[in-house]
């Protein structure tokens, strides 16, 4: 009997097998042929980038470089760390970024926390107010008057406090929270005698980690991409951001290769092209570094908090 059973459980595993096979359609296939070529249209770029860094200024301005490096060298890489202000501004951009980060999260969770609860009277039109900012901006020149008022022109304020109140991520934040706190939990908290900010601070935040991981994300990558304000509103030497330095060495390149050009009719020797993949890629390495950490609660906050308006 034993036997019959078994032969009669690999018969039963075999069709299984043979079923989940027949189970794979024309329609997964193509599933998955979407998937790849979605992935190779991030992956793809980055692996240009990066041999375009590594390669020679010849084969990079005839346009020879793809996927694989060609007359290897690293004098972009030298000339990038070669200058002695790059390590401070590379230090002072992390402070800034994680400075920003913390700032721009309290205020985030402190206007989106209020405004998803519907015993606060007026939420809709506070949410109105709130929000209009992301569709209407006065410009640079009344930005720069009211930052002269305010005396925070060529200060480390100045890269900080404009920008830590975003309406989107206050959007998404206040999403989450309606979608996922349920306002029987918070009630028996207010029932044995919690206070709204022991609520937010006990209960809410610790089940809030996936779209804390995300918007601090958005914040830090924000911050670190960003160079417009440090170019508009700074002066100071020490107040310049990695990415800024970087442009200006780009842009210093590109104004020396075309005055080779102009007298010798040579060619410069270190392409901006070659330069600018170098820069690329030096900025780029901190946040990849960062991200598998917060990958999890990333996908996990993007998608609950996108969920619910």
């Amino acid at each position: 009997m034993s036997k019959k059973n078994q032969a009669a459980g690999e018969v039963s595993t075999s069709a299984g097998g043979t079923h989940a096979i027949n189970k794979f359609r024309v329609s997964d296939f193509v599933m998955m042929a979407v998937i790849v070529i979605l992935c190779l249209t991030c992956i793809l770029p980055f692996v240009h980038v990066a041999v375009k860094s590594i390669s020679g200024n010849t084969a990079v301005l005839a346009k020879q470089v793809y996927f694989w490096p060609k007359d290897i060298t690293l004098d972009a890489f030298k000339r990038v760390f070669g200058d002695n202000t790059m390590t401070y501004s590379m230090l002072f951009s992390v402070i800034v970024t994680l400075v920003f980060t913390f700032l721009g999260m309290i205020v985030c969770t402190c206007a989106a926390y209020p405004l998803s609860k519907k015993r606060l009277k007026g939420r809709s039109v506070i949410t109105f107010l709130l929000m209009v900012s992301m569709y209407f901006n006065a410009g640079i020149i009344p930005a720069y008057l009211l930052y002269q008022q305010l005396n925070v022109l060529d200060t480390v304020w100045v890269l900080i406090l404009p920008l830590i109140y975003s309406p989107y991520n206050m959007l998404i934040m206040k999403n989450f929270f309606l979608s996922t706190i349920p306002d029987s939990l918070e009630e028996s908290a207010f029932l044995d005698g919690a206070s709204n900010f022991q609520i937010l601070t006990k209960i809410v935040l610790p089940l809030s980690k996936p779209i804390l991981a995300t918007l601090s994300l958005f914040y830090a990558v924000g911050r670190w991409n960003s160079f417009s304000d440090n170019m508009y509103y700074t002066r100071d030497a020490k107040l310049k951001l990695i990415q800024y330095k970087l442009y200006q060495l780009v842009a210093s390149a590109s104004e020396a290769q075309t005055a080779s050009l102009a007298d010798t009719g040579g060619v410069s020797q270190s392409a901006p092209e070659v330069l600018q993949a170098a820069s690329i890629m030096f900025v780029t390495v901190p946040i990849i570094v960062i991200y598998p950490f917060l990958q999890k609660y990333f996908v996990q906050g993007a998608m609950i908090g996108a969920v619910k308006g």
